[in-house]
This record gives C-alpha cells, sequence and structure tokens, in this order.
C-alpha cells in the first residue's frame, strides 16, 4: 500500500502556515519517503486552504519523485475554460507526476461563495469533465482553441471522487485513471471498493484521513469516519484492513509536521 501526505494548510485545526511552508512541507514529505503530495480545494468553512492547482505547482518545483495530486479538485464550482487553463499549467510544471482528482463538490457554502448554484453542481460537473480533456489535447469545442503546449496535450491523470452516484464509480473503474473515496465515509468503504472492483476498476484511493499517533488505543468504530487518531499498533490495524479491502493508496493529514512525526507515519506502511 502506498502512503500520501496532504500538504500544509489543510482544515481546521492545521497549523499556521507563513511564507515558504509549503515548499518546506513538500520538501519533507518526499525526504520522509512518502509516495505523494496532495491538496484539498475547499473555501468558506470557517478555515482557509492554499489554492490547490498552486500548492502542487509550489510542490512539484521543490521535489522530484513523489507523484503530486488533488482530493478533490471541485469542478463544479469553477468556468471549465479558465479551469482548463490552469490545469494545463500545473502539468507543464508538475509533468507526468500531476494526478488530478476531481469531483462535483459537495458542500453548500462553497457553492454560494463562489456563486454557483448549489443544485447545478452535478450538472457542471459532467460538463466540465468532458470538455476540460478535450481542451487540454488540443480540439477546438465551440469556438473554444486554447492551443495547449505539446508538453501537456496527454493531459493528467484524472481520478474520480464519486459516492451518491454509482453511474460515476463506473466510469471511473472504465474510463479513468481510479477512483479516491472519503474517509469520512468509512462505514461505506468495504461497499464503495466492491463496487469498484466488480465494474473493473484498477486503482483506489483513500483520502482525508487524520493521523495522530498519540491517540488511544481502542478498536476502530465501523459506523465512524476512518481515523488513525490511536496508537501505532492501531493504526497499523486500520490499515491493514483497508489493504485488506483492496485498496491501494491512502492519503492521510496531519497536524504536526517535524522530521520525528513524519518518519513515525511512514514507518506504519
Amino acid at each position: 500500500m502506498r502512503l500520501h501526505m496532504i500538504l500544509p494548510g489543510a482544515g481546521p485545526g492545521s497549523e499556521t502556515i507563513g511564507t515558504g511552508d509549503l515548499a518546506a512541507g513538500a520538501r519533507r514529505v518526499e525526504e520522509a519517503g512518502f509516495d505523494g503530495a496532495w491538496a484539498f480545494d475547499a473555501f468558506n468553512r470557517g478555515f482557509v486552504l492554499p489554492d490547490p492547482l498552486i500548492a502542487l505547482s509550489v510542490a512539484a518545483t521543490v521535489t522530484s519523485r513523489i507523484e503530486i495530486g488533488t482530493c478533490i479538485l471541485q469542478l463544479g464550482l469553477r468556468n471549465p475554460v479558465e479551469l482548463a487553463t490552469r490545469v494545463m499549467t500545473t502539468r507543464l510544471v508538475c509533468g507526468d507526476r500531476l494526478s488530478l482528482g476531481v469531483g462535483p463538490g459537495s458542500t453548500e457554502a462553497d457553492f454560494h461563495a463562489a456563486g454557483v448554484p448549489y443544485e447545478e453542481r452535478r450538472a457542471r460537473f459532467d460538463a466540465a469533465l468532458e470538455l476540460i480533456p478535450r481542451l487540454v489535447r488540443g480540439e477546438a469545442v465551440d469556438g473554444v482553441d486554447l492551443k495547449p503546449w505539446p508538453a501537456v496535450r496527454t493531459g493528467p491523470r484524472i481520478l474520480i471522487g464519486s459516492w451518491a452516484r454509482p453511474d460515476l464509480i463506473k466510469r471511473a473503474a472504465t474510463e479513468y485513471s481510479g477512483w479516491i473515496a472519503s474517509a469520512a465515509k468509512g462505514g461505506r468503504l468495504a461497499e464503495g471498493i466492491a463496487r469498484y472492483r466488480a465494474e473493473g476498476g484498477e486503482r483506489a484511493l483513500v483520502t482525508n484521513i487524520p493521523v495522530d499517533l498519540d491517540g488511544p488505543d481502542e478498536p476502530r468504530d465501523p459506523d465512524r469516519p476512518l481515523d488513525l487518531v490511536c496508537t501505532p499498533r492501531r493504526a497499523r490495524e486500520r490499515l491493514a484492513w483497508l489493504a485488506d479491502l483492496g485498496f491501494d493508496d491512502v492519503i492521510v493529514r496531519t497536524a504536526r509536521r517535524d522530521e520525528r512525526v513524519l518518519a513515525a507515519i511512514r514507518e506504519l506502511v
């Protein structure tokens, strides 16, 4: 199982970040031996996150080995032509290390802040998911021709993040490079991975797993969101459970990022 880390500044309770911290955090993730550095996409939730594509571009410039990805970029919030230009630029910086995890979006506050009707999120996602790869490949669509650089025309890997729509899990398995599940749906992970594998899906990831190895030594509650806020022994058990279900990658987040903490987390797998 591959183990990845969210970049600094990810969510409530996270550390305050300053100039240079994104770059330093990405370096530490790679130096600690993690397989990838990832960024969330959210706003108007009572905390601030770095823009995911800018953060990933920073991470890519100071690392050389690790995968760089979004989990999840909310396509429904943005103009797809403008977003295609940003994706192409990020792909130019990151090269073939970039994985674009995408989803419709699920938090109404984000759509309110973006001035986008929440009830349109699925239709906007479907349209963007079809349009953005075509523009990145160099197709002209309805009078829009972005003339992408040859180096980016293969596009990034696209990973689909969805729970509510079985059709998207099927498309993740049959048309795209993988499926990203949320640890917040801990009680449904077995159901989701079974459906994805039944459709022939090859790569499955779980994201948004909080980790604090000073947590209590308690068994995992199957009805609660999945976390690694527990002892190292319990954390290994929970990761082994995910591996047994058939997940290939886990993406964790932590508020503490010194070398000792990162090394201890990396040793879990």
